[in-house]
């Protein structure tokens, strides 16, 4: 029995007391009118609370089991509040092959305002603890990681921060909810890209925290209340409809991705091939004790035989594109997408090579995107 088949078609309450709306209303405004301007009801200004966005939030602090969401903008705006719970002169420890545009941030953004990074294999426990200083103040991890879908062990990880006195944040937008709980393994925050699987189609932008204490909740409600990178009622909305459908649509994934992933695995153009469902594949075992599925991404590497040019280039059905976790199969070039801004010998260390390719399965029928992948690679043999 899994509780979140039912959750996420009715989320953790009646969402319309007053006129029993099935699904909850848009609350298109920016305004309430209030009766008493020395006390303020719940909804008086949308920057602070909505009710269309507060439903999203009740909703997916209930599926994480945490004790506060939070709806932002973009999975960017999400990280982007995590991170400002840091002060100048902390540094945190990041997953060596976490999303790109996290350590965009952190350069960009954060590092000239004095908060310090350092780039890790966090799958490593020892080597995490020894690289723990006085400065360090956070470990960020994102497991699978994108796009090596590296494993971290989320309970020795969480505990291994709270021995040292350290903030655990979660990047749990591979997995969702349906699949991962990063809060129930003692993390103290999570956050994830809603634009991607949680929306699963394509047409919204939106990121997602929770929290695991009300202590926390209470200092992120401040950073998103002035700093205002709040998600709009209409796109709450959308994702709202989104998540009814995200055990149905996940289990599709996961199936597709499984057959994809044993066909890709025998095809000669391909040199390497990452997925945390295949039971040789390092952190399977750890994975398989904190996740519900595989989930439904596979990175690979092209032999020299095939040019990935021609590849790319020769999909059909599977889209070349940026994102992921849409009902639509997505092919994406980390070199120059995600993972662009990276230095070439960081992403060499970390083996993400100029023929390495990641793929987000999508829903459509197995047979039709194993023919597409099967003409493209076939055009692509020098």
């Amino acid at each position: 029995m899994n509780e979140l088949d039912t959750l996420v078609v009715h989320g953790p309450k009646e969402p319309d007391p007053m006129y029993h709306a099935v699904n909850v209303p848009i609350y298109q405004t920016s305004t309430y009118q209030v009766d008493d301007v020395y006390h303020f009801p719940q909804f008086a200004y949308s920057r602070v609370a909505n009710p269309t966005r507060q439903a999203l939030e009740d909703q997916i602090a209930a599926m994480e089991h945490g004790a506060a969401g939070f709806a932002f903008a973009s999975g960017m705006a999400a990280t982007t509040a995590a991170l400002m719970l840091f002060k100048a002169g902390d540094k945190l420890l990041l997953s060596s092959n976490v999303y790109g545009g996290t350590v965009n941030v952190l350069e960009k953004v954060f590092r000239p305002f004095g908060l310090s990074y350092e780039m890790i294999d966090t799958s490593d426990l020892a080597l995490v603890e020894s690289r723990i200083t006085p400065d360090v103040a956070g470990l960020f991890i994102e497991t699978p990681a994108n796009p090596l879908l590296t494993i971290t062990d989320l309970k020795g990880a969480a505990e291994l921060a709270h021995k040292h006195g350290l903030l655990a944040i979660a990047d749990n937008t591979f997995m969702t909810p349906y699949l991962q709980r990063p809060l129930d393994f003692g993390f103290d925050i999570v956050v994830e890209s809603a634009t991607k699987y949680l929306g699963g189609h394509s047409d919204l932008l939106a990121g997602l925290l929770v929290t695991g204490t009300q202590e926390l909740a209470d200092r992120v409600k401040v950073i998103r209340n002035f700093t205002g990178g709040i998600l709009n009622p209409f796109d709450a909305w959308l994702l709202l409809r989104g998540i009814k459908t995200l055990a149905v649509r996940m289990d599709r994934h996961q199936s597709n991705t499984a057959y994809l992933a044993e066909y890709l695995r025998e095809h000669p153009a391909v040199k390497k091939i990452y997925y945390p469902g295949f039971s040789d594949f390092p952190g399977y075992a750890v994975h398989g004790r904190q996740a519900g599925g595989a989930g439904a991404m596979i990175s690979f590497e092209l032999s020299e035989d095939y040019d990935r040019d021609v590849f790319m280039k020769s999909l059909k059905l599977i889209t070349l594109a940026i994102s992921l976790g849409g009902v639509e199969s997505l092919m994406g070039y980390p070199v120059t997408m995600t993972h662009g801004a990276i230095p070439k010998a960081e992403r060499d260390r970390i083996g993400i090579t100029e023929n390495f390719l990641r793929f987000s399965v999508g829903i459509e029928d197995k047979e039709l995107l194993k023919a597409d992948l099967e003409q493209a690679l076939a055009s692509a043999k020098y």
